[in-house]
């Protein structure tokens, strides 16, 4: 870890200014540090929690005006302190040299003996910059280390070179199910670890000794006895003389087939950004569980994959319109005013038509990558036509499968509470919880997100009547959809709370607005079909005539929501409300749900860049008096501006899962891709289908037009003839 240091703080402790303290004033001087000089015992502490030096001397040479241990004592007994260096001044004795104890047990670094020369001041500063200075400022760094590493969800567990375990994170500690510091000082063989453990040494030493890092996958047991298995990278930390003196175990707990079988893998330690693409997998050819390991030859290809996937990043994707805005703005800048302002009118031209079709550059060699492009063109599995895509979006109004358990905020399964842990954190992982409930997300993060909010107790309504809401809703999302699902209505709803809680927001929405924005979240894409707006009003779908192709599918999410709601006694989380309020609440959730339509988006930014975000900045610069902060207050409190707060609000939230945490973006971009080609494939089968059927009629008509005795007439459009 790299760490800078900025100019020292140096505090000199002398009741009065001698050439001693001179020269430490001239010496600090000389060494670029900062100096401050205090006389009055009183003060030095107060002088210390001000500014933190790095270097405190006291004078020690005259008891009988300061007290310099008890000074020492009550400066150690501040938390602060314990990175501080202190140094005391003592005579120089002309007898028996005295024992360091006592000044060791006051809490002083070390002692100085008095000597006013410059250089000698010089030295002694010097050396302490080089010495116990740098040393606090690594243990310092070391702290900060390993507050990242208690913080971390990754399991991580570090051996001596003996394999004797010297630190486990917690997360670590939870996945084994150990207790706090339970593992501290076992060896591995103390701990019911895989059996087969032993045998992976050898060839994990063989790969660190020649610079490598071992990754690979094995199964271990928990302390319970439980088997679970794990992928792991285990790093060398070498020492002095090149020889290992630790280990660091980073584990990953796999959520896919147990029958797994282990692969060592040597990688080169410096390889990091192919590893980070672990959790995407081609799905178009198999499940789309992104938690399951599918097979023992989709682990052996793995790190083929995952080499296919950086180059798909790295392949220029650029529309031929893109080049030539590219060249133009090139041009603009050598050009003078009136060429630079006709160019900027053909820009404006050109950025309002349909201009952008993306070429993709993808090369022979890359079986992935063609792979990918290739679903761009393929007809995949199997082609719905027009007809049968409508006629297999008719089944509405499903019911949760009788066999579902019934679950509380008492009786969630502990694995479910461990991966909701994090949950008030933005880098919460979904799909932890996706796997985690068996793809039933969405019902145990709502109980959780619902309960913090109080949202029972503001419907009246009881849990057991909002986890069967939960349950009917999570039931109308369809688990097909490889991104339109019941874990990305969990993303948005995690979004949505994560939002809620700022201090901004808290303070600008009333109860209302918070339990329109969860419920919103909540049921804002139910019974998605995996296809846009546009492809189901081409299409001629039933919901598009039933919507006159507007604003089709949103109108069907809120529409649909509200009827499995209110339709069943046992789920209707509002029978409780005042009809009042009802309608307030109803109304303010449709508006949000339909503010997720995307023809109408430029349009809410706009109205809420120009009515609550300029004002807004305005209003905060200039912000001095009670009366500036009152017209804030009453800005975000109007309520045309609260409308436009919560559009945004769920806007950002149901497009926020690029800004989350790279692997899960990586996850996400993966799944709207699948469902895109998904799209596509049916299009192209469509499409196929129409050539087939017009060729077909062609052929009839010329067949009836072929009289006896009557020649055939060319068509110059046949292409038969």
């Amino acid at each position: 870890m790299r760490f800078h240091q900025d100019q020292l703080q140096v505090l000199l402790v002398f009741t009065k200014e001698d050439n001693q303290c001179n020269g430490f004033c001239r010496a600090c001087e000389k060494a670029g540090f900062k100096c401050t000089v205090t006389k009055e015992a009183q003060a030095v502490l107060a002088c210390f929690l001000d500014k933190h030096h790095d270097i405190i001397i006291i004078d020690h040479r005259n008891p009988g005006q300061l007290d310099a241990e008890a000074l020492c004592r009550s400066i150690r007994s501040s938390k602060l302190s314990e990175n501080t260096v202190i140094v005391g001044v003592v005579r120089r004795m002309d007898k028996e040299e005295l024992s360091v104890m006592p000044f060791i047990t006051a809490g002083f670094t070390r002692r100085y003996i008095e000597n006013p020369s410059i250089m000698a001041c010089y030295n002694e500063l010097l050396q302490l910059e080089f010495g116990e200075v740098r040393s606090q400022l690594k243990l310092r760094a070391c702290n900060s280390v390993f507050t990242a590493l208690e913080k971390s969800q990754e399991a991580i567990e570090i051996t001596s070179e003996d394999h004797i375990i010297q630190y486990a994170n917690p997360a670590f500690e939870t996945t084994m199910g150990y207790q706090s510091g339970e593992l501290i000082g076992k060896e591995l063989a103390e701990v019911p670890i895989n059996e087969k453990k032993a045998d992976l040494l050898d060839t994990i030493n063989s790969c660190i000794r020649i610079g490598k890092e071992w990754q690979g996958i094995y199964h271990t047991r928990k302390k319970n006895g439980d088997n679970i298995q794990q992928n792991v990278k285990i790093i060398p930390v070498v020492g002095q003389g090149g020889k290992i003196r630790h280990y660091v175990s980073i584990i990953r707990v796999c959520n896919g087939n147990s029958k797994a079988e282990k692969i060592p893998e040597c990688v080169q330690s410096d390889i990091h950004t192919d590893n980070q693409m672990g959790k995407h997998k081609d799905r178009r050819k198999g499940s789309l569980d992104v938690k399951s390991v599918s097979s023992k030859a989709n682990e052996v290809s793995s790190q083929r994959r995952h080499s296919s996937m950086a180059r798909i990043h790295s392949m220029t994707i650029e529309a031929p319109i893109t080049k030539v805005m590219n060249i133009i703005n090139t041009a603009q800048e050598s050009s003078p005013v009136p060429v630079t302002e006709a160019l900027d009118r053909v820009l404006q031209i050109l950025r309002s038509t349909e201009l952008y079709s993306p070429q993709f550059g993808a090369k022979d060699d890359d079986p992935h990558a063609n792979d990918l492009v290739g679903g761009l063109m393929s007809d995949g599995l199997r082609r719905l036509s027009g007809n049968e895509y409508v006629l297999s979006t008719k089944t509405l109004h499903q019911v949760p499968v009788s066999g579902t358990i019934p679950v509380s905020l008492h009786d969630i399964p502990p694995r479910v509470a461990w991966a909701m842990e994090n949950v008030e954190h933005w880098d919460f992982d979904i799909f932890e919880l996706e796997a985690a409930t068996h793809n039933r997300p969405l019902t145990y993060l709502g109980l959780k997100t619902f309960a913090h909010f109080g949202i029972c107790e503001f419907l009246n309504c009881s849990e057991a009547t909002l986890k069967s809401w939960l349950q009917i809703i999570e039931a109308n999302y369809h688990s097909s959809n490889p991104y339109h699902n019941s874990t990305h209505s969990a993303d948005v709803l995690h979004a949505t709370a994560y939002f809620l809680s700022r201090e901004r927001v808290k303070e600008t929405l009333d109860p209302v607005d918070k339990a329109a924005a969860l419920i919103a979240a909540t049921i804002h894409d139910v019974d998605h079909p995996g296809r846009t707006n546009s492809f189901l009003c081409n299409a001629g779908s039933e919901l598009a005539l039933l919507y006159n192709d507007l604003a089709v599918l949103e109108s069907h999410h809120v529409a649909l929501a509200f009827q499995l709601t209110v339709g069943n006694d046992r789920c209707n989380i509002f029978k409780n409300m005042d009809r009042n309020d009802y309608r307030v609440l109803r109304q303010s959730i449709i508006d949000m749900v339909l503010a997720t339509e995307m023809t109408k988006h430029f349009e809410h930014v706009n109205k809420f860049i120009n009515s609550v975000n300029k004002p807004l900045a305005v209003l905060e610069e200039n912000e001095e008096t009670d009366k500036d902060r009152e017209a804030i207050h009453t800005l975000l409190q109007a309520p045309e501006n609260r409308v436009l707060i919560k559009r945004m609000l769920i806007k950002c939230a149901d497009v926020s899962n690029p800004c989350r945490p790279l692997q899960q973006c990586i996850e996400w971009a993966a799944r709207i891709s699948e469902e895109y080609f998904s799209q596509v494939r049916t299009i192209a089968g469509v499409l196929r289908s129409l050539t087939a059927q017009h060729a077909k009629r062609k052929m009839c008509h010329h067949q009836a037009g072929a009289l006896p005795g009557r020649p055939m007439k060319r068509s110059r459009r046949s292409c038969l003839w």
